[in-house]
């Protein structure tokens, strides 16, 4: 009990019966509440019967299978799920979202479950690169809250470069297919089964090789918890790390993927 360290014993006991009743109320969970942002194929998104699917989705089920608890699937905008969360609407966030230092301020993460480059999206033929040169004049389309967001309005809005942000990345799409965007600045893997390989996306490619930057971009994604529930971050720790050694996620990522992306 290191932590205990300096308080007096009334205090001590205190705490360690607030600790041990929060382990036994994790441990007793009915359910597993995740909230998401159904928008992002192939993490997640919706079946036209109105289903929510995807390699987020699919991973989220196999974790509250482990756990033996049901799984809630709540929708939130991706910008409005750290503030969703710390207001207890979910126990944890679960949508594609990578660990960064400033969402670390805020919120913990889950140890990493994959990673996925990011890079940008335009007409075939552009001569659009991921840098300020190559972006000059142009209008760029980001999820709002995401970590593109963070790193085009720190690196490419300050050289002029005009970043607008959305609340849906499907309205980036729109946007994009429509013309009233030159380039979307995503995930390499939701540009590719979002957009490209769908109707819509006839006539893009990617543009310029992918976008790296550890502090701005992170590296892996991971379910996000509240700093408090250490509890729930260590159970689904291990059921996250049960679901990698038995090849289950990289299972489910073959549904998705082209290349591998579970991190070990």
């Amino acid at each position: 009990m290191k932590h205990l360290f300096g308080l007096n014993h009334k205090a001590a006991v205190l705490a360690f019966a607030a600790s041990a009743a929060f382990g036994a109320h994790a441990a007793d969970m009915k359910e597993m509440r995740f909230g998401v942002e159904a928008s992002y194929a192939p993490f997640e998104s919706k079946s036209p019967s109105g289903e929510l699917i995807g390699f987020d989705i699919d991973v989220g089920n196999a974790v509250c299978a482990k756990l033996k608890v049901k799984c809630v699937w709540i929708e939130n905008s991706f910008d409005g799920l750290i503030p969703a969360l710390q207001a207890r609407k979910f126990d944890g966030i679960n949508s594609d979202m990578t660990i960064t230092d400033k969402r670390k301020t805020a919120i913990d993460f889950t140890d990493p479950i994959y990673t996925i480059p990011n890079q940008l999206i335009a007409k075939k033929g552009s001569t659009i690169q991921p840098t300020v040169d190559g972006l000059k004049g142009k209008h760029v389309g980001v999820l709002q809250g995401s970590i593109q967001e963070t790193y085009a309005k720190a690196k490419w809005a300050p050289a002029g470069v005009d970043v607008q942000s959305y609340q849906a990345q499907d309205q980036i799409y729109a946007d994009l297919a429509s013309g009233r965007l030159d380039a979307a600045f995503q995930d390499a893997e939701a540009a590719s089964k979002g957009f490209l390989k769908m109707p819509q996306g006839a006539g893009f490619a990617f543009a310029g090789p992918a976008v790296s930057d550890e502090k701005l971009l992170g590296a892996g994604v991971g379910f996000g918890v509240r700093k408090n529930d250490k509890a729930l971050k260590e159970s689904l720790n291990r059921a996250l790390k049960e679901l990698k050694d038995d090849g289950t996620i990289d299972k489910l990522a073959a549904k998705y993927f082209d290349v591998k992306v579970v991190m070990k």
